[in-house]
């Protein structure tokens, strides 16, 4: 090895003191950051119903047998405008069959509002319709009524921010319909608006954080019935975006959660378990307490059993993220379970390398961030990594080929397997992995970084040539740097407004490339 350097053995952008505490950050950050880096995520933090909730892909009884998608907006306003109108009639009729005209009419409502995937939401709004719809929900109600109700705002919570502040009304009534008193269809139905309106945004789960609805969805990923399980699970994963960790430590706490999410990742069937595994991700992501509990369970072999067993992609990406997460979350999955020559150590390498060569880019993204984690561990798993083939190869290629946030994220990689830090704090050059990364051409790849207008990815780039030009032999790192148009990606931070990348460039330049450099001695 070769002498310290000041390149951080990082598992984070975050320049840490301490590994743990960069790495805790980062989980956090990938955290909040999950429903806004790619369609896939966005797409599911909302939901539109237009099947009930009563049965395993099936239509509610007397369902429509098409979904309108391009009816004349006119048309649909004013059917929904008299639709309104006839269930505050429905409400305030006392006469005989009373409860059939309640649900018919909330029935109508209900299917005009699962027509378009843009529900005619302003309209209910405007005249009124919300609080008709609360009062639907009061106790007492039978469950057909209620049913209907809850889908009607489950719905309309489809909307946008403002659009779901006026549900804040019937928060208290929603909550209290997904306790052990309420009807399986039921519960599942307000689970499902809860799932809407917690994705709005942290101010709105505080709310609904501090009206007791986490203890409730928590509850419900106890059942046996596999729809309930998948609707609380992902109005979980919504209810639980960071970055307070205070509920994701409640409900790892809750008896018997760790049990049901464990049973489901092991037994669900593929979308089962995509939402269980959301779930996981924000519990590792948020909680110390709930990754240390999930560390020391089967988790991690549970995660890379199903990554070396499954090929969706919508399953692969949160059990990728949770298994980054636990690596850069706590040391015993490092040191205790992922322990070079056992099976469980080789089968990850197994299961990651698949997904790195894979087409899908946050797949690879996911992919890095788990070797990012690995690498940052000790010489024992950097050299699992080194010494496949397989994963070097992908690594370099994605380096220099991948999309601008997959590159940065292999860098990481590459990175973490060049250093390794002492008990004294130091960081120390692997001078023989430096020579064997360096030798597969990847110079260029970070000097590309350099060049990135993104302050992290250009100082991870001039780090690692730092690596380059002082630990490789013979001077080889200051021709391999000039050779690639190192020195004019640094010199370009000569006057730059960060101070730490202009400093960092200012004296890798003055160090290496200066009066003297290039003379014959």
């Amino acid at each position: 090895m070769a002498d310290a350097v000041s390149v951080p053995n990082k598992r984070s952008p975050v320049k840490p003191s301490g590994v743990g505490s960069a790495a805790a950050q980062r989980r956090k950050e990938m955290a909040v950051m999950v429903g806004k880096e790619r369609r896939e995520a966005l797409m599911r933090s909302k939901r539109l119903c237009r099947m009930g909730v009563g049965s395993e892909e099936k239509k509610v009884s007397g369902e429509d047998d098409d979904i309108m998608m391009d009816e004349e907006i006119s048309l649909l306003e004013q059917q929904t405008l008299e639709a309104v109108e006839a269930l505050k009639q429905a409400v305030s009729f006392q006469g005989k069959g009373v409860l059939l005209k309640r649900v018919n009419a909330l029935r109508d409502l209900r299917r005009i509002l699962s027509k378009s995937e843009y529900p005619p939401v302003e309209v209910v709004l405007s005249n009124g319709g919300v609080p008709v719809l609360v009062q639907c929900l009061l106790f007492g109600s039978p469950d057909e009524q209620l049913l209907e109700a809850a889908w009607c705002l489950t719905n309309i919570a489809a909307g946008k921010l403002d659009d779901v502040k006026t549900l804040f009304p019937a928060l208290p009534l929603l909550i209290a319909h997904i306790g052990d008193k309420s009807s399986p269809p039921v519960a599942e139905q307000c689970a499902w608006a809860l799932g809407n309106i917690a994705a709005e945004g942290q101010d709105v789960r505080s709310i609904m954080l501090s009206q007791g609805a986490l203890l409730p969805l928590a509850k419900l990923i106890l059942s046996n019935k596999v729809s309930t399980v998948r609707t609380a699970a992902w109005a979980l994963s919504n209810l639980l975006k960071g970055p307070d960790p205070s509920a994701a430590t409640k409900l790892i706490k809750v008896d018997g959660v760790v049990d049901a999410i464990l049973h489901h990742l092991t037994k669900g069937d593929e979308e089962l378990a995509t939402e269980v595994a959301w779930v996981v991700v924000y519990l590792t992501a948020l909680s110390n307490v709930a990754t240390s509990m999930l560390a020391r369970s089967i988790l991690p072999s549970l995660l890379v059993d199903r990554l070396v067993s499954s090929n969706c992609v919508s399953l692969l990406i949160p059990m990728l993220r949770s298994l980054g997460n636990l690596l850069a979350g706590d040391s015993y999955v490092v040191n205790d379970v992922l322990v070079p020559g056992h099976e469980i150590a080789a089968n990850m390498i197994k299961a990651v390398t698949k997904c790195l060569k894979s087409e899908n880019r946050a797949l690879q993204k996911e992919s890095a961030w788990v070797l990012s984690n690995l690498a940052a561990g000790p010489i024992e798993h950097k050299r699992l990594i080194v010494h496949s083939s397989e994963v070097m190869a992908s690594l370099v290629h994605l380096l220099s080929a991948a999309p601008f946030d997959v590159r940065k994220e292999t860098a990481y990689v590459l990175g973490n397997l060049c250093v390794v830090s002492t008990e004294d704090g130091q960081t120390n050059v692997i001078l023989d992995h430096l020579i064997l990364i360096v030798g597969r051409g990847v110079v260029a790849g970070f000097i590309a970084l350099v060049r990135s207008p993104d302050t992290e990815a250009a100082m991870m780039g001039l780090q690692f040539l730092q690596l380059v030009l002082r630990g490789m032999p013979n001077n080889e790192g200051c021709k391999l740097v000039e050779e690639e148009d190192g020195i004019d990606a640094m010199e370009r931070f000569q006057f730059h407004e960060n101070d730490e990348l202009r400093n960092m460039a200012n004296m890798l330049v003055d160090k290496y490339f200066g009066a003297d450099y290039g003379l014959e001695l």
